[in-house]
């Protein structure tokens, strides 16, 4: 009867890891959807800068690099000037949790208007990030943008993927 019991707690055990790492992979989603809407409501700055961790750093090639809260504040402050439209899909998120700590990598796809010259793009990349939970909440820790594409809108990508 006592191993039952061992036995049955050791599954109640194993559950209850597996529950908290899916409840934790959908929180990681959630944050990365809140990310996209702020930054598609004219790059709510501080919005966005709540969803990093005091310390993280953000990157993309031809945009920047970012260290900790207030410079990431800082740039997206700006980036509406940058980008006067932008749809951030993020596809394909592949999400691995490690007790507080957890990284992915999605696709995202970016139809956007460039502000100087008002010029539509397609702009495509590959984020690779990390996360931490701070006080209970999964926060970015470092965010990291590989260019894939980026071209006209009436050009397309099939002669060239950087315009």
């Amino acid at each position: 009867m006592a191993q039952d019991n061992q036995s049955d707690l050791a599954r109640l055990e194993q559950l209850g890891r597996r529950l908290q790492a899916l409840e934790d992979a959908e929180a990681i989603r959630n944050l990365k959807a809140r990310y996209a809407a702020l930054c598609d409501n004219e790059y709510d700055a501080d919005g966005i800068a709540m969803l990093f961790a005091e310390d993280a750093l953000w990157e993309s090639p031809g945009l920047g690099r970012f260290e900790g809260r207030d410079a990431i504040r800082g740039f997206f402050r700006g980036a509406s000037g940058i980008f006067s439209f932008a749809i951030h899909y993020s596809l394909n998120g592949h999400i691995e949790v490690e007790g507080d700590v957890a990284r992915a990598r999605w696709y995202l796809f970016m139809p956007c208007t460039v502000a100087a010259g008002n010029q539509a793009m397609w702009r495509a990349g590959i984020d690779h990030e990390t996360y931490a939970r701070v006080d209970g909440a999964w926060m970015f820790r470092h965010k990291r943008s590989e260019p894939v594409m980026s071209v006209p809108f009436e050009t397309g990508w099939a002669m060239t993927r950087f315009a």
